[in-house]
């Protein structure tokens, strides 16, 4: 049977294997939502923390993004991994649920979590995509995968499935108008919602001044 033990082995399991990330989906990042997550957890006596905690932790062990957009790696890699470690089958399945769930699919495409738990990391992962660390980490992905800083000719697209959103290769700049911004709104708990009011409000004053600078507004 699982104890509190393995959350420490998983932590030392994912910061061995993302420590040195490059793209924003590194082992801080995941320390981050953890953190996050765990504290959100604490406010909510339905939530099961074993399963939270494991959930943040293995929220990215392999993400779709960097799998070919296969969207069952992540379910797989953490059952295996949870197998390995003698993890009881009812936290396996409630795991592979929430990295199942997690992702941002969208704008048009509505991602409900299943369980209370599924909430809290997702909130957790959802405020480190946005404010200063999520303008950091927009641009280390978009720097990752090669793509544009920003190109006024290329409008940013309200994607209304999830494989359109998938194919996407448009500027970083544009990352913002089809996915950031619209965070804050689909934030459930109300610690997360306060905290995503500042951070959505910081990207708004970013991306004022960006778009000064990048016409050069601000000179003379």
């Amino acid at each position: 049977m699982a104890t509190p033990d393995l959350i420490t082995r998983t932590a030392d399991f994912v910061r061995e294997k993302f420590l040195h990330e490059g793209s924003g989906h590194d082992w801080e990042h995941i320390r981050r939502v953890w953190q996050v997550a765990r504290a959100l957890a604490r406010d909510t006596p339905q939530a099961d923390p074993l399963v939270t905690e494991l959930g943040a932790l293995l929220h990215d062990v392999a993400d779709w993004k960097f799998h070919d957009g296969d969207e069952e790696a992540g379910p797989r890699a953490s059952r295996a991994w949870l197998e390995s470690q003698h993890a009881e089958e009812r936290v396996i399945q409630a795991v592979e649920a929430i990295i199942r769930e997690i992702s941002f699919k969208g704008v048009g495409v509505p991602t409900p979590m299943s369980t209370v738990e599924g909430e809290l990391v997702q909130d957790a992962d959802r405020l480190d995509a946005i404010g200063a660390i999520g303008v950091a980490r927009a641009f280390a992905y978009g720097g990752h995968k090669g793509r544009l800083l920003h190109d006024a000719s290329i409008a940013p697209v309200q994607h209304t499935s999830f494989e359109s959103y998938k194919n996407n290769t448009a500027p970083t700049i544009n990352h913002f108008y089809e996915k950031l911004l619209h965070l804050r709104e689909r934030l459930h708990t109300p610690a997360a919602r306060r905290v995503g009011e500042e951070r959505h409000a910081f990207m708004e004053q970013f991306l004022a001044q960006f778009l000064r600078e990048w016409d050069g507004q601000d000179v003379g």
